[in-house]
């Protein structure tokens, strides 16, 4: 930076990059999905950086959602598309970025695994498929959309490298991880609706009630709904269209977290 006059500018251009932000990311999701804390964090959290953007004259927003808002039937689906239409209707630039399922979410029973508990699936197993993405890739593919005009004013749905994994074949990939002979056991999806309507019953005289009888539905919702992109003219979900991203696979993440257990 050159003495006087100029290094007044050259000081004056970095307080107006520091004030005036050009991207905006907030990674905000509520952690229950309760419809309480879905319309509080996944709607209303998300509108707070959306004003604060606009008035520091951001130029774009970046929204981290769902792919499972292709076919909303929860509270906090629900919000998410709430929120995306107010960006959309917004006067910034914007990229909604819909990740299917991220390897977190697929690693729940590892410790089990590592145990050699049985595997619990929906059903038969292969009820649902989905294209895990790990959180470093998914993070890499966000970033670019930073610098990338492509991927403005679009909705982009995004998983990590193929194949598309039933729960069965996720189980699988654990247990071979493990070094243990694969063991599985079967949960009918249809426990999830039958508690939901019974629960659903005491809800309108109890917040408590109203909160499981949706969680009941997420369980329901998950059991049978694949991460996948929603083809619009056949109605399924289809693993040929769903974009993958990154070079993270599902059973390397498994082996690294077996490691950290042992």
């Amino acid at each position: 930076m050159v003495a006087g006059a100029s290094g007044t500018i050259g000081r004056a251009v970095v307080d107006a990059l520091i004030a005036r932000p050009v991207t905006v990311i907030p990674c905000i999701a509520s952690r229950s999905g309760s419809p309480r804390d879905a319309q509080a964090v996944d709607c209303r959290a998300n509108t707070n950086p959306l004003a604060a953007a606009q008035d520091a004259g951001a130029e774009h927003f970046i929204l981290l959602s769902a792919s499972c808002v292709q076919k909303p039937r929860l509270a906090f689906q629900h919000a998410k598309l709430a929120f995306e239409s107010e960006l959309i209707a917004s006067p910034l630039d914007r990229t909604i970025v819909r990740p299917t399922a991220l390897f977190k979410s697929l690693s729940g029973q590892v410790a089990g695994g590592a145990r050699g508990d049985r595997f619990m699936v929906f059903g038969n197993g292969e009820l649902t498929r989905c294209k895990p993405i790990s959180d470093r890739d998914c993070a890499r593919f966000v970033a670019d959309c930073v610098t990338d005009p492509a991927r403005r004013n679009a909705i982009l749905p995004i998983g990590g490298p193929g194949p598309a994994n039933s729960m069965k074949e996720q189980g699988a990939l654990l247990f071979q991880a493990a070094g243990r002979e694969p063991r599985f056991q079967s949960i009918l999806p249809a426990m999830f609706k039958a508690v939901a309507r019974l629960l659903s019953l005491g809800a309108p005289f109890s917040g408590g009630l109203a909160e499981k009888a949706e969680y009941a539905r997420i369980a329901h919702y998950y059991a049978t709904e694949s991460m996948l992109v929603l083809d619009p003219e056949t109605g399924q979900y289809s693993a040929a269209m769903t974009p993958e991203f990154g070079k993270d696979r599902l059973a390397d993440h498994y082996k690294l977290m077996l490691d950290e257990l042992r």
